[in-house]
């Protein structure tokens, strides 16, 4: 029997990706096996979306040609947002890869099936393929196409068909979760698609709702809807109203703050988690400034932070006022060590509280790793559990327990069992 080997690369979105085009080789008779450099057939599934992202997949590749080059696997296929950019360079310059293909040959919007390659207790689900949004920043609507939402139907019968009892959290994404429904229903559907979804999930979580399409009908839903957790994604990107308008995000520094707000009045204890973007062309030390006293004065639960990625195709690649590589990263340096700061302070608030922890791993004797309702997967923080010695069982990897906190550490919290 062939075996095949994936490598997944970039976002959630792609990781989906990946599990249909498993699901596709095993009908095929594939075998999947879990070390991609022992496998006959190695599928690396690419991002494309910024500069590092390219070069995370371009250096991944070129080590799957030098295991080809040993006769250590026979196959490679490339597929994802890599080549539907670049195929026709990549042809050129790598032709030891056996099959191209980007988003649109292998990646369907309803997959007939999904092999899934995360933890048995979380999953993701994908309710639309591509954006709308065009912001002057972002390539993704050239990678992927318009927006186009997946019917509510076939998005609750996915969920239906992976939910088993061992699977205790689903994590809808999307490129702009809060625009779900208006090309197919005319109207935003996000709210009504939460309403219908299993109440035996115990967490469901949502990632990346763009502030633009957040409706009043969305945080009541969330807010009274026992098993969503009370967390968002919302990446806010920018707060100075000159570069949000050039970003193209169709929001302003007033809709952003109003936002905020109305989450944290309507929904007690949620955890917001954002993204922003310094150094974008135009950016000035006075908008930056801004910035940072947003990120002060706001104290996000969790925050990613990016520098501007110039990326051809793109409007903003063209724009006056490009900054230069040692101003993005100083002001990268100078926000992130605001934040740590900001970190640290939102994680005093947790010591001495007991909080819900789904456990994710053991890391070795009496210590295991899990997150709370505000920790998405892979990009949150964590909490180190303990397991006193005082007759507790080993605990199970996907299983809630309460843990007190007892310490903090930058980003991560540290615990006892009750």
């Amino acid at each position: 029997m062939k075996t095949i080997g994936m490598v997944s690369l970039g976002c959630p979105k792609n990781l989906v990706d990946s599990e249909a085009i498993l699901a596709d080789f095993t009908r095929k008779g594939f075998k999947v096996i879990d070390e991609a450099s022992k496998a006959d057939v190695v599928v690396v599934n690419t991002c494309a979306f910024i500069e590092d992202a390219k070069r995370e997949s371009i250096d991944m590749i070129l080590d799957l040609i030098e295991l080809k080059k040993q006769g250590r696997i026979k196959k490679i296929i490339v597929s994802g947002c890599l080549p539907q950019r670049y195929e026709k360079i990549l042809r050129k310059e790598m032709p030891q890869i056996d099959v191209f293909g980007g988003v649109r040959k292998f990646n369907k919007v309803d997959p007939d099936q999904r092999l899934l390659i995360t933890p048995k207790h979380y999953a993701y689900v994908k309710i639309s393929e591509g954006c709308n949004n065009k912001c002057s920043y972002c390539v993704i609507s050239k990678i992927r196409g318009e927006y186009k939402s997946r019917s509510k139907e076939a998005v609750l019968k996915e969920i239906n068909t992976i939910y088993k009892d061992s699977l205790k959290e689903i994590n809808l994404i999307s490129q702009d979760l809060t625009y779900y429904g208006m090309d197919l229903y005319g109207r935003f559907a996000l709210a009504e698609l939460l309403r219908s979804m299993n109440k035996d999930i115990k967490w469901i979580r949502l990632l990346y709702a763009h502030p633009a399409h957040f409706t009043d009908e969305l945080i009541n839903v969330i807010k009274n809807t026992h098993n969503i957790c009370k967390y968002v994604d919302l990446p806010v990107q920018h707060i100075s109203d000159k570069i949000l308008k050039l970003m193209g995000r169709k929001v302003t520094k007033k809709d952003i703050l109003a936002l905020i707000s109305k989450l944290r009045k309507n929904i007690p204890g949620i955890a917001i988690r954002s993204s922003l973007i310094v150094g974008s062309p135009g950016e000035t030390e006075k908008d930056f400034n801004e910035l940072m006293k947003f990120i002060k004065d706001i104290k996000f639960e969790r925050l990613g932070i990016f520098t501007y990625s110039r990326e051809e195709d793109t409007p903003a690649y063209n724009f006056k006022g490009q900054v230069s590589d040692k101003i993005k990263k100083s002001r990268f340096d100078e926000a992130m060590k605001l934040q740590q700061d900001v970190s640290k302070e939102v994680n005093a608030n947790f010591i001495g509280r007991k909080l819900e922890v789904l456990i994710d791993e053991k890391q070795n004797d009496g210590v295991y790793i899990g997150r709370t309702y505000a920790d998405a997967p892979e990009v949150d923080g964590q909490v180190f559990v303990k397991v006193g010695a005082n007759g507790h069982t080993p605990l199970q990897v996907g299983n809630f327990v309460d843990v007190i906190i007892t310490d903090t550490l930058e980003y991560d919290l540290v615990g006892e069992v009750v």
